[in-house]
């Protein structure tokens, strides 16, 4: 049988989850013209050149969207693997015989590499755990740059900056962008769900096939402001009549369950040196929280129980000034104050990793009232991409405020009081003046990913970090590595 190569993008190849020993592999298509395989393969390549093999058969295939037959996907996962090493995958189809002239075959369709996480935190020296942060990604006028800036860092970039995971946190599509969004009809709102993720993992392909990810949906995997729907904004009025919000309720929930996987809570852990916490605030929101009792108590256990500092991943961030038109966290003020106060009995400091707000941003503060208590650490990077046209009004500049953390009704719910926040200008993204007649009309924080990375340090006995931003619309060299936005690195030493 002969081999066929293609580098066909209507397939995809998403590396999930990974753990020290395991990896979830999700692959298929988006794209409703394509035919589910009789036979696939997915090739996990060890690091010392051997081959495993899981088999998909036509049966085997799964509807991400429950009402659509067309597009299909599977979940393989591999387990017993080793810690701290790099693997390959290849996602292949068999191709039938037709007659004499096309003989049976095998076609490559994608390929994607990972590293599975380390047993420890690497010792100050060697290459650092790096972690890729992203969020609010619009493929209108990507052109995949994106996506190049991101392989291009993953694949060359040096090794105290080169990622091993990434979480994206929220609005990795738009959903509710266009005035399409009107229709009435449940199979056109369905398929315009699916048609938008399609889109989107296309161009963001080299993203989700370079080393392990977690997803968490924000607003626009639903609508603007979900799962309120009483907006002014003219694309979303249908949404007030029931069967419309029914069906784009169902079908952007599968899209978050069956594409992007997210989960509700989870946990992780690099040895004993560092824990990571998962949290979805947006799939569970509703007049009274963020999230679920459930959750949020979970989340509780987890800061409570904290042996090393800890990583927080949510879609939005936690200083901030409450928000009028549009709820944030601070909107929620019982839940929030929770949760600020089991951080600051944690004993630990908590970065918090998020995205949103359509500018980039690291920010440090104090948790609670004691002066050597824990502190937090918080990184925002968006957008990956900016929204264009009528729509590329949703901009924002990095802001400086709140200049006291946190709200004044939270600190009388934790018998608080405020403090200062640290605001430092080399660590905002920079901004590109707009232009009325262009795509982008108003000034616009440059599209960016941020590394964050953490290397353990046995002279201070602490986790050291160090953060960057990089612009994914400007590169260097033959490589094609994406420039640096901050003029310097920042670092922070965890306790």
């Amino acid at each position: 049988m002969s081999d066929r190569s293609t580098n066909t993008s209507q397939w995809s190849l998403v590396v999930q989850r990974v753990t020290s020993e395991s990896v979830e592999v999700w692959v298929g298509t988006l794209f409703p013209t394509l035919k589910k395989p009789d036979l696939a393969r997915v090739e996990l390549i060890l690091p010392d050149g051997s081959k495993r093999t899981k088999r998909i058969t036509k049966t085997d295939w799964q509807r991400p969207f429950d009402k659509m037959k067309q597009r299909f996907y599977k979940v393989v996962k591999f387990n017993k693997l080793e810690a701290g090493k790099r693997y390959k995958l290849n996602f292949i189809r068999r191709i039938e015989a037709v007659g004499r002239q096309i003989p049976q075959s095998w076609q490559h369709l994608r390929s994607g590499t990972f590293t599975t996480l380390p047993n420890r935190i690497p010792l100050k020296g060697k290459k650092p755990f790096t972690i890729a942060l992203g969020s609010c990604f619009y493929n209108h006028r990507d052109g995949g740059r994106a996506a190049a800036a991101y392989k291009a860092l993953y694949q060359h970039g040096s090794e105290n900056v080169r990622p091993d995971i990434t979480f994206l946190t929220g609005d990795q599509v738009y959903l509710d962008i266009g005035f399409d969004s009107l229709s009435l009809i449940p199979s056109e709102i369905r398929q315009r769900v699916a048609d938008d993720y399609a889109l989107h993992w296309q161009a963001m392909g080299s993203i989700l096939s370079s080393g392990g990810t977690w997803m968490l949906p924000d607003d626009h995997e639903f609508w603007n402001d979900y799962p309120f729907y009483k907006s002014a904004i003219p694309q979303l009025q249908a949404l007030r009549l029931r069967h419309v919000r029914k069906a784009w309720d169902a079908v952007a929930t599968d899209g978050v369950q069956n594409v992007q996987c997210s989960a509700g809570f989870e946990t992780f852990t690099i040895g004993k040196d560092l824990s990571v916490c998962i949290a979805d605030f947006r799939s569970f929101r509703d007049d009274h929280g963020f999230t679920t009792p459930a959750i949020l108590n979970k989340i509780k256990k987890w800061a409570g129980g904290l042996a090393s500092p800890g990583v927080f991943v949510v879609s939005q961030p936690l200083i901030v000034e409450e928000n009028k038109s549009e709820k944030n966290l601070l909107s929620y003020k019982q839940q929030y104050a929770e949760l600020l106060q089991a951080f600051s009995t944690s004993g630990h400091d908590i970065v918090l990793m998020s995205g949103d707000v359509h500018f980039g941003r690291i920010s440090t503060t104090q948790l609670g009232n004691k002066k050597k208590g824990p502190r937090l650490i918080e990184i925002i990077a968006s957008p990956l991409s900016n929204l264009t046209y009528l729509n590329g009004i949703a901009t924002d500049k990095p802001k400086s405020k709140p200049v006291k953390f946190p709200a004044p009704e939270v600190c009388r719910l934790n018998g608080w009081k405020p403090v200062k926040v640290t605001y430092n200008k080399l660590y905002q993204v920079s901004t590109k003046r707009g232009n009325i007649f262009s795509p982008y009309p108003r000034t616009k924080t440059r599209e960016h990913f941020m590394t964050i990375s953490f290397s353990r340090n046995t002279a201070t006995g602490t986790i050291d970090l160090s953060a960057n931003a990089w612009r994914v619309r400007e590169t260097r060299g033959i490589k094609l590595i994406p420039v640096k936005d901050f003029q310097r690195t920042f670092t922070f030493k965890l306790k």
